[in-house]
């Protein structure tokens, strides 16, 4: 699934940036401050941004997009409104989570690192939430659900559809 920025529609947000830009672009570690703003302001770093940053900063796109796909906390699509995290850590893991996670893609109809078309929800698989005790963990936002079955998935959903 692609999505289409709208130039217009973020026209505030892009001057926001151009204006963070401007201010910053001489400092040391320049790119990580624009990225994690841009990542502040659009909740992603679509490819319109990162050209417009390689544009300001001077910095080669493919260096841009090197440390954008890198770091985890940049993410190159937007998240949706829920944000489901599925821990694969290892005791989730052995009690099931990877059963949690194939029923949350298959009630969603998308995979890990997706979201759906109506930026609704979007998945990750998290590694240790620091809640071994209630394992499988699944969180939507930061609402924690523990010792799941795959059947208590559909009902957690649609709490939020």
């Amino acid at each position: 699934m692609e999505f289409a920025f709208d130039l217009e529609a973020n026209e505030e947000k892009l001057k926001d940036l151009k204006i963070f830009m401007r201010e910053n672009k001489r400092k040391k570690g320049a790119l990580m401050a624009v990225l994690h703003e841009a990542q502040n302001l659009f909740g992603y770093l679509p490819i319109e941004v990162q050209k417009m940053i390689s544009e300001e900063l001077r910095i080669p796109l493919s260096e841009i997009y090197g440390v954008a796909t890198f770091y985890s906390q940049f993410s190159l699509i937007p998240k949706g409104e829920y944000k489901i995290g599925v821990c694969l850590g290892t005791a989730c893991y052995v009690k099931g989570a990877q059963e949690i996670l194939d029923k949350v893609e298959e009630l969603l109809g998308i995979g890990v690192g997706q979201t759906t078309p109506d930026r609704k929800f979007s998945i990750d698989a998290t590694r240790c939430l620091g809640a071994c005790g209630l394992a499988p963990v699944l969180t939507v936002n930061e609402d924690v659900y523990g010792k799941l079955n795959p059947d208590d998935v559909k009902e957690i959903i649609e709490k939020y559809r």
